[in-house]
């Protein structure tokens, strides 16, 4: 993976285990974003009463990721569980905060995930997930108001949710700190098999001044080459 990768042009891998980071360096490679520090998928950091554990764990977890050159970490909202978007939008908010002056330490960014909460099936989305809308994840690190605390915009799960990609990565460019990408339907290939137009998007925002990562997050599809896939992902994404 990391031969093909420095031969295709990457930079680097998102959520690479921390056992296998040495691989990355070994190729000059970044582990671009980590899973970790107690934050899972599901619970996230929308409930309070997780606040305490997480903290703990995502402190020495973000002094682990500066040691190894690791620039962010996903945090997830996680699932709503009947709290209302105003609470859970509080109850992250303060999360945030409670985490940003160690986040500024280590120079790490806290990166917190556009899902969509319209599939069901984990493959495809995040069933109850409270981050589930780009203005509600703007609106959330805006009122952080802290350079390491960021949007992750997955391009995809906002087309599902939002639609209107565009502008949305306009109106909201300053507070996105990575993107993600992948077809719609399917999360299979971003080409013209599918309905969003990513020379375009990908070159929107280079044009507004972006110059984070963006990953392909994807299942190629069945039959298809994966290599051949990546090719041609990286010609879409040269812009």
């Amino acid at each position: 993976m990391c031969r093909q990768a420095v031969r295709l042009g990457a930079s680097g891998f998102d959520f690479f285990p921390t056992s296998q980071w040495p691989a990355l360096k070994k190729y000059n490679l970044t582990p671009t974003i980590a899973l970790g520090g107690g934050v899972t998928i599901a619970r996230g950091v929308v409930q309070k009463e997780s606040h305490d554990e997480i903290a703990k764990s995502l402190s020495g977890f973000l002094g682990q990721c500066a040691q190894n050159g690791c620039p962010g970490v996903l945090i997830s909202g996680g699932q709503r569980n009947g709290i209302s978007y105003s609470e859970g939008a509080d109850n992250v908010v303060a999360f945030l905060n409670r985490m940003k002056d160690r986040a500024e330490e280590t120079n790490v960014t806290l990166l917190l995930e556009i899902v969509n909460s319209k599939y069901k099936d984990p493959a495809f989305g995040r069933a109850d997930a409270i981050c589930d809308h780009a203005d509600w994840a703007a609106d959330v690190c805006a009122r952080v108001n802290s350079p390491r605390v960021k949007v992750l915009f997955d391009i995809y799960h906002v087309q599902i949710m939002d639609g209107d990609v565009v502008s949305q990565i306009r109106a909201h460019l300053p507070l996105i700190g990575h993107f993600h990408t992948a077809g719609v339907p399917g999360r299979h290939e971003i080409d013209e098999t599918q309905e969003l137009n990513y020379g375009f998007i990908l070159k929107t925002a280079a044009d507004l001044g972006y110059r984070g990562f963006v990953a392909h997050e994807y299942d190629p599809s069945p039959g298809a080459d994966p290599i051949r896939t990546l090719e041609k992902v990286f010609n879409i994404a040269d812009v």
